[in-house]
């Protein structure tokens, strides 16, 4: 199943659930949120209680991209109360993609750069086993939710930025229940977009690096991940593609198992707060600053994988920075 949060002609907030052509409207609840609350407090499934309250009232889904109207599939009201994260050096080939950025699998690990060291741990203990701890991976902080663009939307790029980047990755989303125990809603497309000028620059950077804006949906999938996902990203420029190169995904194509990923960043207490939702991106080997890309105002990013419905696409546009160099006050 794949749903979606979208709005009415007259904003009004629904759930919808993909019917081909068609979405068919969630009754009862308002967000994504509520219904995956209320899947918890019944003990169903998110796809069983999307089923039990099935309105089969339907609504044109080609009109609601056009219109621009369709949200990301999750999101809360108050946004301080979603975190935005991810992990690096997770895929297959990942390594060399971001080793260009910065330099061998050999035998002697005193030379390697800390990015094939940390890869190397993935290869070797990032799938553990069921029960088992795995190696730790590289995790970043993004944002909270006020950092999240909706699906169609351009992101806003600060006057200081020196790049502009697309990162086609898997999302994962989830939601903490009242009794602090993190549940996954399902997976999404996603365009994590990130400053590469930034990072390559030092590693030490990459923190900096990944605090701009990102981009998730337009499909909440449920259910069952494919293990071989194989997907297209695509730049556009004045409606012509500039770039395109196929991305792999998926448990085959990972060093980290998913559930090791998703242990080590729920295993610290402070991200178990009830109600609060995580948006977790999960990587990627596959990216146009790699190959010499740069990106300008104005260019289109697309996103597809085939099992997730709908592309992500997203534009680029100009941010106002909000504060100068002096622009602190003393108190």
């Amino acid at each position: 199943m794949r749903l979606i949060q979208f709005e009415d002609r007259q904003g009004g907030r629904k759930v919808g659930i993909v019917n081909g052509k068609a979405i068919n409207v969630v009754s009862q609840v308002k967000t994504m949120r509520e219904l995956a609350l209320l899947a918890i407090a019944t003990g169903n499934s998110l796809e069983r209680q999307a089923q039990l309250l099935n309105s089969n009232v339907q609504e044109d889904y080609a009109a609601i991209l056009s219109e621009n109207r369709v949200l990301a599939p999750l999101d809360h009201e108050d946004p301080a109360h979603c975190l935005v994260s991810g992990t690096g050096l997770t895929h297959l080939g990942s390594a060399a993609t971001r080793d260009k950025m910065h330099q061998k699998l050999d035998d002697d690990e005193s030379a390697m750069t800390d990015t094939m060291r940390i890869f190397k741990w993935g290869l070797e203990g990032g799938r553990p086993g069921r029960g088992k701890i795995g190696a730790q991976p590289e995790w970043f902080y993004k944002g909270d939710g006020a950092i999240v663009v909706n699906p169609g939307a351009a992101f806003p790029v600060p006057e200081f930025a020196e790049d502009a980047g697309e990162e086609p990755e898997l999302t994962g989303l989830y939601l903490i229940g009242d009794d602090g125990r993190p549940h996954r809603l399902g997976f999404a497309i996603g365009n994590e977009f990130s400053d590469h000028v930034v990072e390559r620059k030092n590693y030490l950077y990459l923190a900096h690096s990944k605090l701009r804006y990102c981009s998730f949906g337009p499909e909440l999938l449920v259910g069952d991940l494919p293990a071989n996902l194989v997907g297209m990203s695509r730049i556009r420029r004045d409606g012509r593609v500039i770039w395109e190169k196929e991305f792999l995904s998926g448990q085959d194509n990972m060093c980290h198992a998913i559930e090791n990923l998703e242990y080590h960043h729920f295993k610290y207490n402070q991200f178990l707060r009830p109600g609060d939702i995580h948006v977790h991106f999960f990587g990627t080997a596959t990216l146009s600053f790699a190959d010499g890309v740069r990106t300008q105002l104005g260019d289109s990013f697309e996103i597809s994988l085939p099992d997730f419905g709908e592309p992500l696409i997203n534009g680029i546009a100009r941010e106002q920075s909000r504060i100068a160099i002096d622009g602190i006050k003393v108190l």
